[in-house]
């Protein structure tokens, strides 16, 4: 239990300094840390994720930051795809999904390496924010954008344990015009929201997940977190950033060897 508490923390720490992303390291710690497959790993760390992920959307609400309605519709696409992705999880070979997650993890090293820079480029806003209300307008094209993001989502969190921030915000950067500020509290929800619905569905389908070693963890992921907002009002956020992408680097190659060693 002090191992999973001291996990825990640690990546609490990290989702609090990086916002929405910083959950991808949850699985990688549980399987290095516990010894355990990655199937047995997803659903435990998605209780953290989505957990410390509310907790950021419920802040985000009260500075009315969120959309939810882009959000709820997000979820709704996105939970029965989560339930496949958790089915093709527990079809798949542990080499298999041990390499496929080592490849999500670069794809989001690129993103959070190049995000401070993202913070000023401007968006061509194909699903666009409406400057008098503050809220998208709602048409064909802006639902099947933002349904097809959720969708995606949903897949990778069920296939992975991954939360998905790191697919929805810089979708929502690349295809709206919502604010950067807006596009994360709007991602945590939609990761608390599809987290919870993959859980669900977990447990619908009877995998075990041990009760005190799953409090425990989220528990502690929801403290770290807390100190990691702290410490993000007096780091840089640009060294934050990209310090986190060259950790996700180096655990990524580790499983990528890891990967290469199984199959030889």
């Amino acid at each position: 239990m002090l191992m999973v508490l001291l996990l825990g923390v640690l990546i609490g720490v990290v989702l609090g300094l990086t916002g929405a992303g910083g959950g991808i390291l949850g699985v990688p710690a549980l399987v290095a840390g516990l010894g355990w497959s990655m199937q047995q790993a997803a659903p435990v760390a998605l209780v953290a994720v989505a957990c410390s992920s509310a907790v950021g959307a419920f802040e985000g609400w009260r500075r009315g930051l969120v959309r939810y309605r882009a959000s709820l519709l997000m979820a709704l696409a996105g939970v029965p795809f989560s339930s496949l992705g958790l089915w093709i999880a527990h079809q798949a070979s542990q080499v298999w999904l041990t390499g496929l997650f080592a490849v999500a993890m670069l794809l989001a090293a690129g993103r959070m390496w190049r995000r401070h820079d993202e913070l000023e480029r401007p968006s061509p806003g194909w699903a666009r924010i409406n400057p008098e209300t503050g809220r998208f307008d709602w048409n064909l094209a802006t639902a099947g954008l933002l349904g097809s993001i959720g969708a995606l989502t949903g897949l990778l969190t069920g296939l992975l344990g991954v939360g998905g921030g790191f697919v929805i915000v810089p979708a929502l950067r690349r295809f709206t015009n919502l604010s950067m500020h807006g596009v994360v509290a709007t991602s945590l929800l939609t990761i608390a929201l599809v987290g919870s619905g993959s859980v669900l569905s977990a447990l619908a389908h009877g995998i075990s997940m041990p009760a005190g070693i799953t409090l425990g963890f989220a528990a502690a992921t929801a403290l770290g977190a807390l100190g990691g907002r702290w410490l993000s009002r007096r780091w840089s956020q640009a060294q934050v950033q990209r310090g986190f992408a060259l950790v996700l680097m180096a655990v990524a190659l580790g499983m990528l060897v890891k990967t290469a060693m199984l199959v030889g």
